[in-house]
């Protein structure tokens, strides 16, 4: 009897979430060295100009592709020094998380467990490009998601007082 017991409570307990990492991947890398290419040795200090976005989709059963699309543009006063464009995907396995709870997971958790490869690969390309490795500051992607969503939800308010007026 107490057999039974423990069996009806396995059964009725929610499975916990898995996420595994199946591989990730430079999917699109630009380095475009312009103040080299025009001759120009910067001087001064360097601004940093990050742009981060991210995109997500389904691959298959239980299979997603994450990929935070980074831009950076270096700048010495008004002179350009690089450019740095970088698509860095994860292909994730995501079982037993909520379909409630699956995007921001999908644009939050996903993008966090890559970064730090993200970040290495910024250091590498900027530092083999001639110039002292860029180490990225941390992201924070539960503000970067907030931040998407108060811009869609305006777009979508925007879009209908436009079709009222």
């Amino acid at each position: 009897m107490a057999e039974e017991n423990t069996d009806a409570a396995e059964g009725a307990a929610p499975q916990q979430p898995r996420v595994q990492i199946l591989n990730q991947y430079i999917r699109d890398l630009s380095f475009e060295n312009v103040a080299v290419q025009n001759g120009k040795v910067p001087e001064g200090n360097t601004a940093f100009e990050v742009q981060i976005s991210l995109d997500a989709r389904k691959l298959g059963e239980n299979q997603y592709e994450v990929i935070n699309k980074l831009k950076v543009n270096a700048s010495s006063g008004e002179d350009k020094i690089f450019i740095l464009e970088l698509d860095y995907a994860g292909r994730f396995a995501i079982q037993n998380i909520p379909n409630d709870q699956l995007h921001p997971f999908l644009m939050v958790e996903c993008p966090r467990m890559i970064f730090p490869y993200l970040r290495r690969v910024v250091g590498d390309i900027t530092r083999d490009g001639g110039y002292p490795p860029l180490n990225l500051d941390n992201i924070d992607f539960v503000a970067l998601y907030r931040n998407e969503l108060a811009r869609m939800a305006q777009a979508q308010e925007e879009a209908k007082t436009a079709t009222v007026s």
